[in-house]
């Protein structure tokens, strides 16, 4: 080892034994490691000081040319949808510019020095995540002092809008973790402006309420719907407003519609499974919509996280010999393959990050609320957290009164050994892609599934990577069609018709994404409509709608239940 390498290593020895009670992802850890190996190539280290300087000089001179009304450029910019320097300001007033072009320097030698260490995975992964996060937090939008939007409307106000950014700041202190709000939820109510599609809840057991909504067109299609959400927030995320609902869309174009309502668990329910989850869930709620409906087959609707446990579903039954009561299943933004994970495999999710999580959950007997929100807010830290330090804490502004950001809000809790087997064999071993996991007794034969599915993506979906996505359609036997939409993870499935919306679609699936994406053709279409026509060629004839629960199901109480208020 160096000398310079072993002085670095020895000042940043203390640092890490704090960071390890507080950072059981081991970022800390990472970035030293990530220090370390800086050190350790001096010349390349040297190169990357040297254009920082350049940097400097250049940002310098281009400042003081901007100062005399010259409209010179610096050697760098932020990236194009990058929401932070829109302020007129950072490219008007030469200061600002040149505080701008400081910045983005100092991001970029950071950046650089972590990829000169030549750390192995996951360690170089969690190293660059770590040091992406320290270098938006220092971002100069995010201090009252040299933001110019806070400082115009502090002006503006009389300094009242600081006052506002103050109380604003010790309320998320006290009441949210220390995180800025991102929602008002004064304005939304389960059950009076979220999820209000009518309905009754049919089924109840320990695990699930399961909603049948009422018919509202005079025939329906003979083969029911059953939607699959994820556990990870409430299922109403396909129900989220009228207009806004997956769940009334379908209900208005003439299915019979069921959906799981998962319960929030609690200390109770430590030792509750994987394969409580899909036998107690999915299984158990499939029967119930056959017995209701008096129909044989089911077609499944899965979400996100739910899509996994689906697939799971789908296994199980062909190897207990019921592989024909699920007609076709239909993925959103579902991970099945977990080779593809982007940041939440790389960084939150690799062997020791599981370990370290799996310890801490045994302690409460399940996965605190809200951890898993932060770690996806955590994946979009300048739109998700540091917008909200400049506008509430910086600015003063109540967090807008969003549904989609209500919803998100909404957390709940997991049980640690379901989740610990989640993360373990999905994410760590990719075990279930693998026809390697065992649930209820029966190995798991994903590579045998024949049934026919419709796999939806979303093109910035910061959460399940569409890449990771695609690679559904190479697991299964049955036909699949596969379809790219846009926006992200949660705007991605709440996408109704508007014209915003944008849709890619390709009969090919070839094993590469990139090439599917480069045969793809482009519509001004959301992919609510493409489904519609492909599940309803699925969905048998229409009829006469069954009954609301029938006598050995009957209905408990009104939509939206008991389980999504907990």
């Amino acid at each position: 080892m160096e000398p310079n390498a072993e002085v670095v290593e020895e000042s940043l020895g203390a640092a890490e034994a704090m960071l390890s009670s507080v950072d059981p992802l081991a970022l800390g850890r990472s970035l030293r490691g990530a220090v370390i190996g800086a050190a350790k190539h001096p010349v390349p280290a040297v190169g990357n000081l040297t254009r920082f300087a350049s940097n400097l000089a250049r940002a310098a001179a281009a400042s003081a040319q901007r100062s005399v009304g010259i409209d010179a450029t610096g050697p760098l910019a932020p990236a194009a949808n990058d929401k932070r320097f829109r302020d007129p300001a950072w490219s008007e007033n030469a200061g600002y510019y040149g505080m701008l072009q400081a910045y983005l320097a100092a991001q970029r030698l950071v950046l650089d020095t972590v990829d000169i260490a030549e750390l192995e995975e996951p360690s170089a992964s969690k190293a660059r995540f770590a040091a992406q996060l320290i270098a938006d937090a220092l971002a100069p939008t995010n201090f009252l002092a040299t933001n110019p939007a806070a400082l115009r409307r502090a002006f503006e106000t009389g300094g009242r809008s600081v006052v506002r950014g103050v109380a604003n700041f010790v309320h998320d202190v006290r009441t949210n973790g220390g995180y800025p709000n991102q929602v008002d939820l004064r304005s939304f109510e389960v059950g009076r402006n979220l999820a209000v599609t009518a309905g009754k809840v049919v089924f109840r057991n320990e695990l699930i309420e399961l909603i049948q909504y009422e018919p509202v067109t005079e025939q329906v299609y003979e083969i029911p719907l059953l939607f699959c959400p994820p556990w990870v927030n409430k299922y109403y995320i396909l129900d989220l407003a009228p207009g806004k609902s997956l769940i009334e869309w379908c209900v208005r174009n003439g299915f019979t519609v069921f959906v799981i309502s998962y319960r929030n668990p609690d200390a109770s329910m430590r030792d509750v499974g994987f394969d409580d989850y899909m036998l107690q869930g999915p299984r158990a709620a499939l029967d119930v919509v056959r017995d209701i409906t008096g129909a044989e087959i089911v077609n499944t609707v899965a979400a996100c996280i739910g899509g996994t446990l689906n697939t799971a579903l789908l296994a199980y039954l062909d190897a207990v010999d019921d592989r024909g009561i699920v007609n076709s299943s239909t993925y959103l933004n579902c991970l099945n393959d977990h080779s593809i994970g982007g940041t939440l495999g790389t960084v939150f999710s690799d062997d020791r990050s599981v370990e370290g999580l799996s310890r801490r959950m045994a302690k409460h007997g399940y996965l605190e609320a809200g951890q898993m929100a932060r770690t996806f807010n955590l994946m979009r830290a300048n739109d998700l957290i540091f917008n909200y330090v400049a506008s509430g804490w910086l600015m003063g502004d109540r967090p807008p009164a969003f549904d989609l950001l209500a919803w998100n809000s909404d957390s709940t809790r997991m049980p640690a050994k379901m989740h610990s087997f989640y993360l373990r064999k999905c994410w760590v071993e990719n075990a279930l892609a693998r026809d390697e996991v065992e649930l209820a007794g029966q190995r798991l034969m994903v590579s045998e599934i024949s049934t026919e599915t419709y796999v939806c993506a979303a093109i910035d979906d910061h959460i399940v990577p569409w890449r990771g996505s695609y690679k559904t359609t190479q697991l299964f036997k049955g036909e699949c069609r596969f379809v790219l939409t846009s926006a992200g993870h949660i705007a991605g499935i709440v996408n109704p018709p508007n014209p915003k919306s944008r849709l890619w679609t390709n009969d090919e699936l070839p094993v590469d994404p990139d090439a599917w994406f480069a045969g793809a053709t482009e519509h001004r279409e959301t992919w609510w409509n493409d489904w519609l026509a492909w599940i309803s060629d699925r969905s048998g004839s229409l009829s006469v709608h069954p009954p609301l629960g029938n006598d050995r199901y009957p209905a408990l109480c009104d939509a939206p239940g008991e389980y999504v208020r907990a």
